[in-house]
């Protein structure tokens, strides 16, 4: 099952769910991210990388804009917000089927669609997006599983 993870510039969040979802080795799972606004080749934000650090998460990345190519790849695409998945089934509406925010996929009924943008927040504020990124994830899995 091949899972894109989609933010806007694919340092933050995208990429530290891509990194979450590879370390719970789950069996299965070929994982990507990609930003709808990101350059190709940019390095994870230093607090991503401390974050994922502090919870023994080595993750290489470089950032990837979204591609035709990478959704069309993609079994599921889950965006970090519900302006992300609009924007991305307004210009490729041939994914409508298989694109959802994160959090409405593993919630049946969320009351807030978004995860928590860290960027340019202190690394606390980066720990508080991992946990809420990991709390889905662990969701994620067992719904998929």
């Amino acid at each position: 099952m091949n899972i894109l993870f989609v933010c806007t510039g694919n340092t933050c969040r995208s990429p530290m769910a891509e990194a979450v979802l590879k370390h719970k080795g789950a069996e299965g799972f070929d994982v990507k991210s990609a930003g709808v606004f990101a350059m190709d080749g940019n390095d994870a934000s230093f607090q991503t990388k401390e974050v994922l650090k502090e919870n023994d998460i080595i993750h290489r990345h470089q950032s990837s804009s979204l591609s035709k190519e990478n959704l069309d790849w993609a079994s599921y695409i889950f965006t970090m917000t519900s302006n992300h998945k609009r924007a991305i089934v307004d210009q490729y509406p041939h994914v409508a089927d298989k694109i959802f925010t994160l959090k409405e996929f593993v919630h049946e009924d969320p009351a807030d669609l978004d995860v928590s943008d860290p960027y340019g927040g202190s690394v606390d504020i980066y720990r508080h997006t991992y946990r809420e990124l990991d709390s889905l994830i662990e969701e994620l899995i067992k719904k998929l599983g």
